[in-house]
Parts: structure tokens; sequence; C-alpha cells
């Protein structure tokens, strides 16, 4: 029995879809928002939240300077957030059940404070649970200083969890975070773009 799973969120976990969040810019005018946004990854401000080395009050001051008009923290919040479109309950079951089998699950997930503070969290709590019930660990990039695919958020999770990468399924939506997962010893399942980590169980 393979007795760790560790799972990527974004792509596979939670559902995103990045043009809600380009177009949610857009309606507040940061009209060159598409160059700051990919599906695997940030740049500038947006990576510097999701990497740690930016907080929440400076990525809202930085963001600011891209938009022609007066925003609140709450709307530039929620343009980011628009980013997430939830967690699909069954998946959430599955989950527990494979908790419940003895296996255990982690998380290690480029994401961001306001992100994970907020649609996230309210994702996880549909059955009344929070993340902590779902998962035996949690490693965020804006928390290790480190984004995937480098192998240092990697270490973080083997080394914070005591667990060795060859007994460790890992689940990914990028093809370059599942190589580098590889590369360490995981053994990667690549789950494409629109489809469901479920059927690869």
């Amino acid at each position: 029995m393979i007795p760790n799973y560790l799972f990527d969120l974004g792509g596979v976990i939670v559902d995103i879809r990045r043009q809600d969040c380009v177009d949610a810019f857009l309606k507040l005018g940061f009209e060159d928002i598409a160059g700051f946004l990919g599906e695997y990854g940030q740049k500038g401000a947006f990576l510097k939240l999701e990497d740690g080395s930016m907080g929440p009050d400076e990525f809202r001051r930085e963001v600011r300077r891209h938009i022609p008009r007066e925003v609140t923290d709450a709307q530039i919040d929620d343009a980011l957030n628009a980013f997430i479109t939830g967690i699909p309950v069954e998946r959430l079951v599955a989950l527990r059940q494979l908790r419940n089998k003895g296996h255990r699950l982690y998380v290690i997930s480029n994401t961001n404070p306001i992100m994970w503070d907020g649609p996230i969290t309210r994702a996880f709590g549909q059955e009344g649970l929070t993340v902590d019930d779902y998962f035996d660990g949690v490693v965020t990039s804006f928390e290790a200083g480190v984004c995937k695919p480098d192998k240092a958020i990697f270490n973080e999770v083997i080394e914070r969890f005591g667990i060795r990468a060859e007994e460790t399924v890992f689940f990914d939506d990028s093809a370059d975070n599942c190589r580098i997962g590889a590369e360490m010893g995981f053994k990667a399942v690549h789950v494409p773009p629109g489809s469901s980590f479920l059927p690869l169980l």
C-alpha cells in the first residue's frame, strides 16, 4: 500500500479559472494584467505574494499602481480570488475516504495568503470541516518562501513531515512540477487541466 498522497491544490483539488481573474482585474482597470497571471506561475507582485516575499498590504499597493482609479482592498482581493471557483464535494469525500483507509495526505501548493484565507478556506468548509480535517500536513509557497517547481519546496515537505518521496504519490496539473517531483523520487501523476484526479486514484 502506498502510505502517502501529496496533492497540489489549484487545478487538482480546487477548481480554478485564470480568465475569470483576468476579467475581474480588467474591470478594475488593470489593463496589462494578463502578463502577470499564468496558469502555473505568476509574475511581478503576484509572484512575490505567492513566494512570501511580499505581504498582502504591499501587494495591494503595488496593484494600485496599475489601476487608474480608486479601488478598495476588498475589490482587489475579490478580483484575485476570482481565480478560485470551488471544490466539488465528491473530491472532499474522496480525501476523507483515503485518510479513513490509513493513508496520510499532504498538500504542496503555490498559493497566497489572500486566496488561502478566503475562498480556499471556505471551499474546504462545505462539509462543516476544515483543511486540517482532510490533510495531515500542508506546505504553501507563501509560508515556505519558495514556489514549485523549485526542489526546495519538495524538500520542505519531506523534512517537515518525515516522509519518503518513493513512498508518496504526487498529483499535480503542471507537467513541469510532475517532472521535478519525479526527479526527486515521488511517484508523480499528471492531472491534465480540466480533468479530475479521482479516476487516477
